[in-house]
């Protein structure tokens, strides 16, 4: 990739996936609300004014549509959103740029900004599918595998089917492993056993050993699970019987102050009373 094929790349949001996706693109130029992670742009409206592809990583929905609402966008311009939001509100920004002649995919991310830098992780795309297929060359720097998977819209509702799996996932281990030590078995023994048993998910590979020695430091937070956890409630239909509990879980692990930590701190919630 040559410098200027990176320089028509913008990111806004630096947090812990922004800087990933800078660090795996080559791109110039990023804006953040906290100036210390700006670099190369003094404004959300400079990364808008000066790229053709800007990449959204933000917090939720409801950052991204403010700002959205203030951009000064260009004709034909691609945004490529890859925050976790609420799918209907996704949908409905999709095609308010669409009637401003601007392209929007929703691109979520399955994996960690950790995993990002090691390109090992799957990203979930909604959206048109010509722009989708303009596009998979810069997610082809970051991702292993990059799935178009419907309408706009799309990217999302598989990022919250495939995260409520992923967050069980890892209650159960925390739950496993709190009842390990309660029975005053060899958590790292433990942790063994269950990779070699039917028991075993990748999840033991990247949150085990930060649960065994309390590790917290955050490859993706807590809260921003938390997040997403009531965003499927909110999104369902039906019940979701172990998500509202997840969600409790979830909230006595942020109340106990874990919710800028590790989300494997949700074994935090179990081993205190």
């Amino acid at each position: 990739m040559n410098e200027m094929h990176a320089s028509s790349l913008g990111i806004i949001g630096m947090g812990l996936m922004g800087s990933a996706v800078m660090k795996m693109t080559g791109a110039t130029r990023g804006w953040d609300a906290d100036d210390s992670r700006c670099v190369n742009a003094p404004t959300a409206n400079d990364v808008f004014g000066h790229c053709a592809v800007v990449f959204l990583c933000l917090p939720n929905s409801n950052i991204v549509r403010d700002v959205l609402r203030a951009a000064a966008f260009k004709p034909g311009q691609i945004i490529i959103d890859t925050s976790t939001g609420d799918p209907r509100e996704m949908t409905a920004l999709g095609a308010e740029l669409n009637a401003q002649g601007v392209h929007y995919l929703d691109a979520t991310v399955s994996g960690s900004s950790a995993q990002m830098l090691q390109r090992d992780v799957l990203v979930m795309v909604g959206g048109d599918t010509e722009v989708f297929e303009q596009c998979r060359d810069w997610f082809a720097h970051f991702a292993r595998e990059v799935i178009h998977v419907g309408p706009c819209g799309s990217g999302a509702k598989m990022k919250l089917a495939t995260n409520l799996v992923l967050g069980l996932n890892r209650a159960a281990l925390a739950e496993g492993l709190a009842f390990a030590e309660q029975l005053d078995l060899d958590l790292a023994q433990t942790l063994d056993v269950m990779r070699r048993s039917m028991a075993y998910s990748r999840i033991m590979d990247t949150k085990g050993e930060k649960m065994i020695t309390q590790d917290f430091t955050p490859q993706a937070k807590l809260s921003q699970h938390l997040k997403d956890v009531r965003l499927m409630l909110a999104a369902s239909a039906i019940p979701l019987p172990l998500s509202e509990t997840h969600r409790e879980l979830l909230e006595k692990a942020e109340a106990l102050g874990y919710g800028e930590a590790d989300n494997s701190a949700v074994i935090q919630a179990i081993l205190k009373p």
